[in-house]
C-alpha cells in the first residue's frame, strides 16, 4: 500500500508558452510529481478546482485572467495552495506584487528547469499538508496575544485563526523560537526559505505582509521590529507584574 510520505504530489503549471510549460512538465515529471497543464487563467481557475494541486506553477502574464487574479481565485475557493510565480519581467515591482498577494516562492524567466524544481520541492517540504512530509511534533509556542501549533499548522491572535501562507508561518515561527536575537535578511532567507542566496527583497515583503496580520498597528510594529541597517528582531511581550 502506498504510504502517506509516498504518495504522488500534483503540481498544476499554468503557461501558454507551450515550449516553456513542455520544458517545465518534463522536469516536473522525472522528478517524481504528477503534473497537469493549463494555458490560461480560466482554465487554471477551473482545474484547480476539479482537482486540487499540491502546488500551482503560475505564468504571471496569461490570457484571460492574469496570473495575480488567478492566484487570488485558487486561494479564495481552495485555500493556502503554494504558489510558485513565473515572471518575464524584470522589474522588481512585478515581482513584489506577485509575494504581496500571497504567492510563495517566484522564478524570473529566462530560468534553469533544475532550479524551478528546486524551488518547488523546497515549498513542498515546508508545506504540512498532503504535498510535504509529517508536520514537526512540538508543543505550543506563545509570546502575548500570539499562539502557534507547529505540528497542525495553526496560528492564532487573541484565540483567533491567522490566515497565513506557508512562508509567513515559517517565518512566524522562526521569530517566535529566538525572540530578542537581531536575525538579519540574508540569515532569514537561510532559515527560512532554505537558500543560500536569492532576492532579499523576498524577505522584506514578507516581513510586511506578516506584521499586517500579527501587528495590532502595522504602521507601529511592537512585535516585529525593523534594526535598521542590521535585520529584524521579534519583541516577546512581557508578562505584566501581579497586582
Amino acid at each position: 500500500m502506498t504510504t502517506r510520505a509516498h504518495a504522488p504530489r500534483r503540481v498544476l503549471v499554468v503557461d501558454d508558452d507551450p515550449t516553456v510549460a513542455e520544458v517545465v512538465a518534463g522536469y516536473l515529471d522525472r522528478a517524481g510529481f504528477t503534473v497537469d497543464r493549463v494555458a490560461d487563467g480560466p482554465s487554471a481557475v477551473a482545474r484547480a478546482a476539479a482537482v486540487r494541486p499540491d502546488l500551482v506553477v503560475l505564468d504571471l502574464m496569461l490570457p484571460g485572467i492574469d496570473g495575480l487574479e488567478v492566484c487570488r481565485r485558487i486561494r479564495a475557493a481552495g485555500g493556502p495552495v503554494p504558489v510558485v510565480m513565473l515572471t518575464a519581467r524584470g522589474d522588481e515591482d512585478d515581482r513584489i506584487l506577485g509575494l504581496e498577494v500571497g504567492a510563495d516562492d517566484y522564478v524570473t524567466k529566462p530560468f534553469s528547469p533544475r532550479e524551478l524544481v528546486l524551488r518547488v520541492e523546497s515549498v513542498l517540504r515546508r508545506t504540512g499538508g498532503p504535498a510535504g512530509p509529517e508536520p514537526a511534533a512540538g508543543p505550543w509556542l506563545h509570546a502575548g496575544p500570539l499562539a502557534l501549533d507547529p505540528a497542525a499548522r495553526r496560528a492564532t491572535r487573541d484565540g483567533a485563526e491567522l490566515a497565513l501562507t506557508i512562508r509567513e508561518f515559517d517565518l512566524l515561527g522562526f521569530f517566535l523560537r529566538h525572540p530578542g536575537r537581531v536575525v538579519g535578511r540574508e540569515e532569514l532567507m537561510h532559515r527560512v526559505w532554505g537558500w543560500e542566496f536569492g532576492d532579499l527583497s523576498t524577505v522584506t515583503v514578507h516581513v510586511r505582509r506578516l506584521r499586517e496580520k500579527v501587528e495590532y498597528d502595522p504602521a507601529r510594529p511592537q512585535l516585529i521590529s525593523t534594526v535598521w541597517g542590521v535585520g529584524y528582531r521579534f519583541d516577546a511581550p512581557r508578562e505584566a507584574p501581579d497586582a
